[in-house]
């Protein structure tokens, strides 16, 4: 299947704004690969961060920005990344008005492409924010001594991994790695899950988790895929599932799938 018009071909780069160069997938392809997957309660978006945003003010001096877009998982449509880039590298030599205008822009082109309302932020690339204790009130499983003798994903393996009382736990790990569906790049990724339920076992986890390193998928799909399993197979009252991936061509993207929650605050580590 063709998934891209841009993705894994030799593509010339625009530096005038071209919104027509947005690549929307249905999402729908994508699910109907993950077994019980549904809709159902969930909530959710995916966050972009755009590091290399630049367009020319009234005067033809450039400016530069770093951006947020917040895409609604509701909506039929991801946008393919390779597209997003060269749609973002199309504002580089076009003159706006002022910030609000490029901002209406993106927004405007984004939620059209996406089929949903899409929320964009623009932050002063001056702007800090603080890496230590991003990950207070997570539970890092990492360091389990664990043996792997296989990386094949198997959407069944957390059967039965969830037994005892009904607990709260927060944990991550950052061994997720997946490949592109379309180019087989490596897409790396730090996985943080919360729920309410019987205990998980974590060293079946940490070995789910890691048996995603040879699975092809776009990040979006494979945590749905993520997010699905544990709900299917370990039957928990809450669940959150949210993944930051480390950025390529200046841009990363960290799907946020919840039953219980709207919105949850993980800061970016180090590699991200």
């Amino acid at each position: 299947m063709d998934y891209s018009k841009n993705l894994g071909k030799k593509t010339d780069y625009i530096s005038t704004y071209t919104p027509s160069l947005l690549d929307p997938i249905p999402r729908a392809g994508g699910r109907a690969n993950i077994k019980a997957f549904t809709n159902e309660h969930l909530k959710g978006y995916d966050l972009w961060t755009g590091y290399e945003l630049s367009w020319l003010n009234s005067k033809g001096k450039p400016c530069v920005a770093v951006a947020e877009f917040y895409i609604p998982s509701s909506s039929p449509n991801l946008i393919e990344s390779k597209s997003f880039k060269l749609y973002l590298n199309s504002f580089n030599q076009t003159k706006f008005d002022d910030k609000e205008k490029v901002i209406e822009a993106l927004i405007c082109d984004l939620s059209q492409a996406a089929g949903d309302d899409v929320k964009v932020k623009l932050f002063n690339v001056e702007t800090s924010y603080k890496m230590e204790n991003s990950n207070a009130g997570f539970e890092c499983i990492d360091e389990l001594d664990i043996s792997i003798d296989s990386y094949e994903y198997n959407e069944d393996s957390l059967l039965n991994s969830a037994q005892g009382g009904i607990i709260e736990e927060n944990l991550c790990s950052h061994l997720l790695k997946s490949n592109c569906l379309v180019t087989n790049q490596p897409d790396w990724g730090s996985v943080y899950i919360k729920y309410e339920g019987q205990a998980i076992d974590k060293e079946k986890l940490l070995r789910y988790i890691i048996s995603f390193r040879d699975h092809n998928e776009f990040h979006e799909q494979c945590v749905e895929r993520i997010y699905t399993d544990i709900k299917r197979c370990c039957n928990p009252t809450k669940l959150t599932v949210f993944a930051r991936y480390t950025r390529r061509g200046g841009l990363d993207i960290n799907p946020f799938r919840s039953d219980f929650e709207d919105t949850m605050t993980v800061e970016r580590i180090f590699r991200q």
